[in-house]
């Protein structure tokens, strides 16, 4: 685990300082900069160009991930790496043209509910457009095990180039016009410094020699868009469907609830990055004994460090709800729920990972499309009746099943299981915190409350892992921080 570690650890820090600035500016500045309005247009914005960038990639960034291994000479793999760069432009430049002289009718269709969407269909073009190029070159430093610049731009770039928007915005440096572009131009920059480090790693040498794997590779492009479509549908896809049914504004107040849910995900996110080549890596050389080494590894860790985040957020989540605006205070239950399935998404560890490189994501697909299917039905039923409410309790029952057929499909074929008895202990520590903590409230400022008590549930959880070693991993990360062994 010394490259998982070491890179994950480095991907973590950068990810929360991401997810920092990203808070300042979804709980606070968004909230108070922006109208309601304006900041639910956004937040659908933004979910519909991630809902449809799997598709404008052509799967491309996975399908490097997990065909590069397998390439043994120079010129194989510079023609393998040149497929990945012009293969998403047969996707790009129709869907360019069709919403060219499309316009209209497409917005029409978006914006039925909400007439502000009209206006704003070329920006997610073009944010989505963004978004698949950067996966393509982020996936092409991953491939040389460098993942911590691409996880910088991944999670820090855009944020603090929102940041600064959304200042000039509120000093009325720019207009809401302005920053709507001002978005748009964020990603591109964000994708043209990504392409840079990308080559600055490997140039990339122009090959258009045949590939004897070539139909394997299409075959497996075409179904991964699936796969990515599934996964990025599970997020998003609720967010665009409350933009159908009901006031977009309500869109920001769930936008919220999710983004504070999301801070569970992040060490899996960081961990991800180096676990997608170290899979594919180990599963090309067939070495299953390492294969299900990481398995177990990866989700014990992921499970104590989601664990811990996951009880900041439920044990204080009344207290920063006091903080930000009151109507925002609705997505309370969303919190609560989403969290549950975020923890258990974490504690699956290398589960995607594996499943995406190796032969059976085939029949994964098949799966996940009924899945994508329920959630899309699930959220037709409860939108109109529960509201935000509805789309969260939709997203839940999705994402669980979707992660327990997953976690089974894992053992049937490998004969792998990433829980452990320790699995078991930090599951039981987690609920039992709860219970101690969430109904035990300070008589101080809020601020003040939530520094309380997440100094007390960092003492009591962080000191039983550690004194019982739950995770040797990292038990050996702290002494090497501590400098005791």
């Amino acid at each position: 685990m010394g490259v998982v570690a070491i890179q994950s650890f480095k991907n973590i820090l950068s990810t929360y300082l991401g997810f920092f600035v990203g808070a300042i500016n979804t709980l606070f500045l968004y909230t108070e900069f922006l109208s309601d309005e304006y900041y639910g247009m956004v937040s659908y914005m933004l979910s519909l160009a991630y809902v449809v960038m799997p598709i404008m990639a052509l799967g491309m960034h996975n399908t490097l991930v997990k065909f590069y291994s397998s390439f043994k000479t120079r010129v194989s793999l510079n023609s393998f790496l040149t497929l990945m760069l012009f293969l998403p432009l047969l996707v790009i430049i129709p869907v360019v043209i069709i919403t060219y002289f499309g316009y209209e009718t497409i917005a029409d269709l978006l914006s039925k509910k909400n007439a502000i969407i009209k206006g704003y269909l070329w920006h997610t073009v073009f944010i989505a457009i963004a978004l698949a190029y950067f996966e393509v070159f982020f996936a092409w430093a991953k491939v040389q095990m460098q993942t911590v610049v691409g996880n910088f731009m991944k999670e820090v770039f855009h944020r603090v180039g929102t940041m600064v928007l959304l200042f000039l915005l509120y000093f009325k440096v720019i207009g809401v016009e302005q920053f709507m572009n001002g978005i748009v131009v964020v990603y591109i920059l964000r994708m043209i410094v990504m392409k840079i480090y990308a080559f600055s790693v490997k140039f990339p040498v122009i090959s258009f020699k045949r590939l004897n794997s070539l139909g394997s590779i299409l075959n497996y492009s075409l179904l991964i868009i699936i796969a990515g479509s599934i996964a990025t549908v599970l997020l998003d896809i609720d967010k665009v469907m409350l933009g159908h049914y009901i006031e977009i504004k309500e869109v920001a107040y769930y936008s919220v609830a999710i983004f504070i849910t999301a801070v569970i995900g992040v060490p899996q996110r960081s961990m991800h990055q180096i676990l997608m080549p170290l899979s594919a890596k180990y599963l090309n050389d067939r070495d299953f004994e390492s294969l299900g080494n990481l398995y177990k590894r990866s989700s014990l860790n992921l499970l104590a460090v989601g664990g811990f985040i996951f009880l900041l957020i439920v044990l204080n989540i009344n207290e920063l709800y006091y903080i930000i605006p009151e109507e925002f205070s609705g997505g309370l239950f969303v919190v609560f729920i989403i969290s549950i399935s975020k923890l258990y998404d974490t504690a699956l560890g290398s589960n995607n990972a594996i499943l995406f490189n190796s032969d059976y994501y085939r029949i994964v697909l098949v799966l996940g499309v009924v899945l994508v299917v329920l959630m899309v039905l699930l959220n037709m039923f409860f939108i109109p009746r529960l509201g935000i409410n509805g789309a969260g309790l939709a997203t839940f029952i999705a994402i669980f099943s979707y992660n327990s057929v997953k976690l089974y499909f894992v053992y049937r074929k490998f004969n792998m299981f990433p829980f452990t008895i320790d699995s078991l202990k930090i599951g039981g520590l987690v609920l039992v915190s709860v219970l101690l903590f969430y109904f035990w409230e300070f008589p101080f400022h809020p601020v003040v409350n939530i520094a309380l008590k997440s100094t007390l549930v960092a003492i009591l959880y962080g000191g039983v892992v550690y004194r019982y070693n739950f995770s040797e991993d990292l038990t050996s990360l702290v002494n090497r921080f501590l400098k005791l062994k």
